[in-house]
């Protein structure tokens, strides 16, 4: 069904549409949300549907805090550590969900991942509805992320309610996501270090092993419709840009001269840009280093993946 798109500055107005049912993009300090009350069951699913989401690919709550955060999962032990010290902040933290969540939102899991978003807008929203909001990024399912409201709307204009205007996310890229449910493993990286989350807790990271459980562990996503082929360096990029431009290619090179916290944040538009420009190549330097620079790099390298390994 064909759903009329409106756009606010407003988040009472927002909290509004959530509250009758509504779907809502809503901007945090990574990228927009698509927001749902997480104890709606029905626009839950609307969610999936809008982003043709496979539903047993689990959602993040957002909360305003942890005693909110403790009405949807068992945030105690190390997980509040984490809380206390990163919170507001990109990180999202998997714990063992309660009854009030619905296994609609987990993907059928017994585990919720759940975080406080730091932006003011957002925070408003939750607090103004009284609960929290489910709010996986506001694209179709697969694509390249949302970092302002003209990305929404170009996604999902027509499939959803309405799009709460923040201007641009600061952070740009997805939150960190770690399981706390058995030690802790960092599912997802994001602005939020390995480093940062050891001193804070005061316990080590293992590696990440499991099945797919957490929004971004597919190997193929956040792609835009150009292919992207990763290089380790600026020279190589511009080898490569001369190769695939021999081709005859229409090629975009991405990532030269800018720092991580600057590729971050730009990534997502630059992406889109290339493929608004009709471009059939991206050629993407991979940052080195950790926490954003890892983020960025993962990011890239689920782009980059062929296409059939997308579920």
């Amino acid at each position: 069904m064909t759903r009329s798109t409106r756009v606010t500055i407003d988040p009472k107005e927002a909290a509004r549409c959530l509250l009758s049912g509504g779907m809502v993009a809503i901007p945090t300090e990574t990228v927009y949300g698509l927001g749902a009350l997480a104890t709606n069951v029905e626009a839950v699913g609307d969610v999936f549907t809008a982003k043709g989401r496979p539903v047993d690919h689990p959602l993040i709550v957002h909360v305003d805090g942890l005693e909110m955060a403790r009405r949807y999962g068992d945030v105690e032990g190390v997980a509040a550590r984490l809380a206390t010290a990163l919170w507001p902040g990109p990180l999202t933290l998997i714990v063992e969900r309660t009854p009030l969540v619905s296994s609609v939102v987990t993907g059928g899991r017994e585990t919720v991942a759940i975080r406080v978003p730091d932006h003011p807008l957002a925070l408003a929203v939750i607090k103004e509805c009284g609960e929290g909001i489910v709010a996986p990024s506001a694209n179709r399912f697969g694509h390249v992320s949302p970092t302002d409201a003209q990305h929404v709307i170009s996604d999902l204009g027509g499939r959803i309610d309405m799009v709460l205007d923040g201007g641009p996310c600061r952070v740009g890229v997805e939150s960190t996501i770690v399981d706390c449910t058995n030690g802790l493993q960092i599912l997802r990286p994001g602005l939020v270090s390995e480093d940062d989350i050891e001193r804070c807790s005061g316990e080590r990271v293992a590696p990440a092993s499991g099945p797919s459980r957490a929004p971004g562990m597919l190997i193929s996503h956040y792609a835009p419709r150009a292919r992207v082929v990763l290089v380790q360096s600026e020279d190589l990029a511009k080898e490569a840009t001369r190769r695939e431009s021999a081709d005859g290619k229409s090629v975009v090179t991405v990532g030269i001269g800018l720092s991580a916290e600057k590729y971050a944040a730009d990534l997502y538009r630059l992406l889109r840009r290339a493929d608004d420009a009709g471009a059939e190549c991206v050629v993407a330097v991979s940052p080195v280093g950790g926490g954003i620079a890892a983020a960025v790099r993962d990011r890239l390298s689920k782009a980059a993946a062929d296409a059939s390994g997308r579920h």
